[in-house]
């Protein structure tokens, strides 16, 4: 049993009664009672519900460390940045049905085809800057330009590397390239049924 709160963090909570936990000494301690036959396939629902950001962040390395061990942890929750953050595999249900399901770059593929890259670069000159257009135009016609940043709309990651070459080649000072992606709550707005709630 020592080995057990050992792994969740609790060996030094051992003698301490449990209405004198936190809540989120509780939730360990769910967990912790979960393991004790060393089980193969592990469900927890809600894990981290109404803990500080501290044990959010003990439970998931718990939770990792579980999952290193061997242990296929099927883990429900609302919280859909701890979802992206520490599963392998995702399935989104509506209404007990699942509208999609698998990594979160195989969604992100499914839901977007389109990738926006913001590249943040030195000031062109007006030379520089006509070919620079005539260039990217041929690429994507979607492309915007502020000053020292560009934005385009491209259909795969091979065109952000086509397109970091292109600004190399020309001599153009690269500072910054940010890729624009969806966050699993926008793919699951806008999932089967969801879309429409």
């Amino acid at each position: 049993m020592i080995k057990i709160l050992k792994r969740v963090e609790l060996e030094d909570a051992i003698y301490l009664k449990t209405k004198k936990f936190s809540f989120g000494m509780k939730k360990k301690l769910g967990i912790a009672q979960a393991l004790i036959n060393n089980p193969d396939i592990l469900f927890l629902d809600e894990p981290t519900s109404g803990v500080d950001a501290n044990a959010v962040l003990n439970i998931h390395k718990i939770i990792n460390d579980i999952a290193k061990h061997g242990t296929t942890i099927f883990l429900t929750s609302h919280n859909l940045d701890e979802v992206e953050k520490i599963c392998d595999e995702i399935a989104i249900m509506d209404k007990g049905v699942i509208r999609a399901q698998g990594t979160m770059e195989q969604l992100k593929s499914n839901y977007d085809k389109n990738i926006t890259v913001n590249i943040k670069h030195s000031i062109l000159p007006p030379d520089i800057l006509k070919i620079l257009k005539k260039e990217l135009h041929a690429i994507d016609s979607n492309v915007q330009w502020n000053g020292n940043t560009t934005s385009i709309v491209v259909p795969n990651e091979n065109t952000i590397a086509r397109i970091n070459r292109l600004f190399l080649e020309m001599n153009i000072d690269v500072f910054r390239i940010e890729v624009d992606e969806p966050t699993l709550e926008e793919i699951f707005l806008n999932t089967g049924g969801n879309k429409h709630n």
